[in-house]
């Protein structure tokens, strides 16, 4: 068996004003990620995604790892993860290389999983369990407008409202709003519009008043009033504080018993971490922003980190996902996957998080999984009481919408065996 031909699928996007004309209460998501597809000369294709810059992921797919890939066998996932990181570890590999091994990765998962007649998690080792408890990053899209709702006042609403749905934990990022962003020093708290949407990207806060903590506290708290102890709630910190900062809002936030404190600050100094894990009794989650097992490695071995949390569309596929998550259960460590990306991430990281013995909890987006993913996908991942599952399908156990690339400003991109003689 040999693969043919390398596809890529990505979407140009709608100018911002057409869109807020027909989707008012949701950001224009599709035209963010990218898809490939692994075809072989068996007929059998798989199917990877990954999240940011489409457009150089795919010229990075096309130009440098289809002639690593074009002609060889498909099975064969371990030894074409280390040729394509190899290579582009001559220049640099943590970004747009290192998402396209990400998909390219998932695609061979499941293409593996399509020749064996058995779903991703089997081919893993097996599950550890046959469901995974899920949480709600708390973004709005749709019918749900989860982020206007924590925003404005109602996180104690937002709770009854997911807890009903049997969803039992929550992130929100109360204290974003407080610290700079990208406006420019006239406007240092101002609003910028990134990707069809308000970013929660900014530059490094230094000081946060008493004032702020409390109205981000507040949000918590909300919380707490409303449902007790029956939601946990995890804190996104987005990158946006500094040390000092940052210990003040962790140790605000040890009265209200949070399920972790995410990427409060940037992840490029792993003692800055150690020293704030010193300081709180609030767990502390290092996530997608890290990539690989060595990026992850002096986190785990320096012990900067409680909740070990990795993207698998970002970071290295599953290849390098169960790895990671075998590192963080060698220190008796939970591990976790992100998700704000798609939905073949949603799926693919959903088998590592059913296979991993110390797999924790799985992030979500309700509004997503009942909203854009479902232009995507031929079948939406099954929710049963606020966990996830997976039916007992080859590969993935899911695939495109034949409709999929017949959507406006579809832009397709193969590399084929013919493409590559002609070179």
């Amino acid at each position: 068996m040999r693969i043919t031909k390398v596809e890529t699928i990505w979407f140009e996007a709608q100018p911002h004003a057409v869109w807020n004309a027909a989707n008012p209460k949701a950001r224009q998501a599709l035209p963010n990620n990218l898809w490939v597809r692994i075809h072989t000369d068996s007929g059998l294709s798989g199917l990877g995604e990954t999240y940011y810059l489409p457009r150089a992921v795919a010229a990075v797919i096309h130009d440098v790892y289809a002639p690593l890939l074009v002609g060889r066998d498909p099975r064969d996932i371990e030894n074409h993860w280390q040729n394509l990181f190899s290579l582009v570890n001559f220049c640099g590999p943590m970004g747009a290389e290192m998402r396209a091994i990400s998909a390219i990765d998932v695609a061979l998962w499941d293409l593996l999983g399509q020749i064996a007649g058995l779903p991703i998690h089997t081919l893993l080792g097996g599950r550890s369990r046959d469901r995974i408890r899920l949480y709600n990053t708390c973004v709005g899209f749709g019918k749900y407008p989860d982020l206007d709702a924590w925003t404005n006042g109602r996180a104690g609403e937002l709770a009854e409202d997911l807890l009903r749905q049997g969803i039992t934990a929550m992130k929100v990022w109360p204290f974003d709003r407080f610290g700079p962003g990208l406006a420019g020093p006239e406007n240092e708290r101002g609003q910028t519009m990134v990707w069809g949407a308000v970013t929660a990207a900014g530059t490094l806060g230094h000081v946060i008043s008493n004032e702020d903590l409390k109205a981000g506290i507040a949000v918590v708290e909300d919380i707490r009033r409303a449902v007790g102890d029956r939601m946990q709630i995890a804190i996104e910190g987005h990158c946006r504080w500094d040390l000092p900062s940052s210990v003040k809002i962790a140790r605000a936030l040890e009265p209200y018993d949070v399920l972790w404190l995410e990427e409060i600050m940037p992840p490029d100094n792993v003692d800055a971490f150690v020293r704030l894990k010193a300081q709180t009794t609030v767990p502390i989650c290092e996530s997608e922003r890290v990539f690989t097992r060595f990026g992850f490695r002096p986190w785990i071995e320096k012990n900067a980190v409680d909740i070990v949390m990795m993207d698998l569309s970002w970071g290295g596929g599953l290849t390098e996902g169960r790895k990671v998550a075998a590192m963080a259960d060698t220190y008796y460590l939970p591990f976790t996957c992100h998700d704000t990306i798609g939905p073949v991430a949603l799926w693919a990281a959903t088998h590592l998080m059913l296979h991993a013995p110390n797999g924790m909890i799985m992030e979500t987006v309700r509004g997503y999984i009942d909203g854009w993913y479902d232009d995507v996908l031929e079948d939406r991942i099954p929710m049963i009481e606020g966990r996830l599952t997976l039916p007992d399908r080859p590969g993935l156990g899911t695939r495109l919408r034949e409709d999929f690339t017949s959507r406006p400003n579809v832009r397709i991109e193969v590399t084929s065996e013919e493409n590559l003689k002609a070179w």
